[in-house]
């Protein structure tokens, strides 16, 4: 399956500046396979070191962290010669083996001309517990399939060229059509294998037992946190942070049976190994946003829109046999799709607004920022619904060039209103299309 991360790839293979890559994102989102796919594409040869299964091979970086010597020692092994600039040095699961990724700064500083990529789940840990080499690395996010992907997946070339295109009003029965894809996108989600099982058989029940296993693997893996968290309370965040999409998260919320700081250490460790994602609030809108980060308010997101459905136990045949994909599970599900894409099209660079005030309930679900202008953006249920607090900031904060509604609603401009309306198909795409859209 093709995976836009592959363009980022190669802007890195090419870059005259190349330094040592390490791919970061959660377990099962097709970091392994996406980096062979790229290796074999783009090189004469790959050599990988999975460093989970090969752990006599974490001798070499035990004994010495000279570049040349263990490139010596991968040559001998792998029984591969490793040539400058036409071989992809692979280091997988690169965590195991702390020494391999204190090695990177010397490969950077002394054999350069070598391509190296390193991938991992539960970096994070790694990392806090070595000498990590500062500015000798460059580091590439990896998220879930976005709905873009999943149209690639598929083979629906049609709709994916209309979801990167300018919006504009599309005939009924198109808009209709994306909707309907949009719909399956929400239940089988954007992990790899549950998408790889949809396409080969068109059964999304089968989609839905990838999602139990996932969440299986996930929950299993909660013993490896035990030096940062505890595997009861991790489970009842996982639980429960499903259960408040969209809500202004309290600790107190996410766990009966735990005290707040167990609790925090919980939800701390499960963002860490990149399985929820922190939304911040903004005290101000005015960028840059990250000098206006509040640290006592933020909502969050699951991982993955079809892990966050199998965790909420929507039933898919009630749910699916509804009109309105935005009203789903009271709006949230449409939030969780959004603020999913947003993530990755903005690479994590996405908030939130919360009026600090006693007794105001004004809200703005999204803000991101495109060219250093910020843009406020509102999931709404149904077609249409209250934009108190969205008329509310574009007065306050004329800098905003318009304000984006997201629902099932066709394209539309109130220009006079500073509003767009934009069918949530168009979430992925908002930082490649704003420019465009200007009133």
């Amino acid at each position: 399956m093709k995976r836009l991360i592959e363009k980022k790839l190669l802007d890195w293979k090419n870059s005259k500046r190349r330094k040592p890559l390490i791919v970061r994102g959660a377990r099962q989102i097709g970091k392994t396979w996406i980096i062979n796919n790229f290796g074999n594409r783009y090189y004469k040869n790959i050599v990988t070191i999975d460093f989970e299964r090969e752990r006599d091979l974490h001798s070499f970086f035990e004994k010495s962290l000279d570049p040349v010597t263990i490139k010596q020692s991968i040559e001998i092994i792998k029984k591969i010669k490793i040539v400058p600039e036409k071989t992809l040095l692979f280091f997988d699961e690169i965590q195991s083996c702390p020494g391999a990724i204190t090695a990177l700064r010397y490969f950077y500083e002394e054999m350069n001309e070598i391509h190296i990529i390193a991938a991992g789940s539960l970096l994070e840990f790694a990392l806090s517990e070595i000498s990590f080499p500062v500015g000798r690395v460059q580091f590439l996010n990896m998220y879930p399939m976005t709905f873009a992907e999943y149209l690639m997946a598929t083979e629906n070339q049609t709709a994916l060229d209309i979801i990167n295109s300018k919006p504009e009003i599309l005939p009924e029965p198109v808009h209709n059509s994306i909707l309907s894809e949009l719909r399956t996108y929400f239940f089988i989600g954007g992990m790899p294998e549950s998408i790889n099982v949809f396409v080969g058989t068109g059964s999304i029940s089968d989609a839905f037992e990838v999602h139990k296993e996932l969440i299986t693997t996930f929950q299993d893996d909660f013993s490896k946190y035990a030096p940062y968290a505890d595997k009861h309370c991790l489970s009842d965040v996982f639980k429960n942070v499903a259960k408040n999409i969209g809500n202004q998260i309290k600790y107190t919320r996410l766990s009966e049976s735990f005290s707040s700081p167990t609790i925090k250490k919980a939800f701390e460790t499960l963002l860490n190994a990149k399985i929820i994602k922190k939304i911040p609030s903004l005290s101000s809108i005015t960028p840059p946003f990250n000098l206006n980060i509040s640290l006592k308010k933020f909502k969050t997101l699951l991982l993955d829109i079809g892990l966050w459905q199998h965790l909420s136990g929507i039933s898919d045949y009630l749910e699916m046999t509804r009109s309105d994909l935005s009203n789903i599970y009271r709006g949230a599900l449409a939030e969780q799709f959004a603020g999913q894409e947003l993530v990755c099209a903005t690479d994590g660079e996405t908030f939130y607004w919360a009026r600090d005030k006693k007794g105001s309930s004004a809200e703005i679900d999204f803000l991101v920022t495109i060219d250093g202008r910020p843009y406020p953006i509102e999931i709404k249920s149904g077609k249409a619904g209250s934009l108190k607090s969205m008329h509310m900031v574009l007065k306050s904060y004329p800098e905003c060039p318009f304000g984006t509604i997201f629902s099932t609603r066709p394209f539309e401009k109130l220009a006079e209103q500073k509003l767009i309306f934009l069918p949530l198909y168009y979430a992925g795409s908002i930082m490649q299309t704003a420019g465009g859209l200007c009133l």
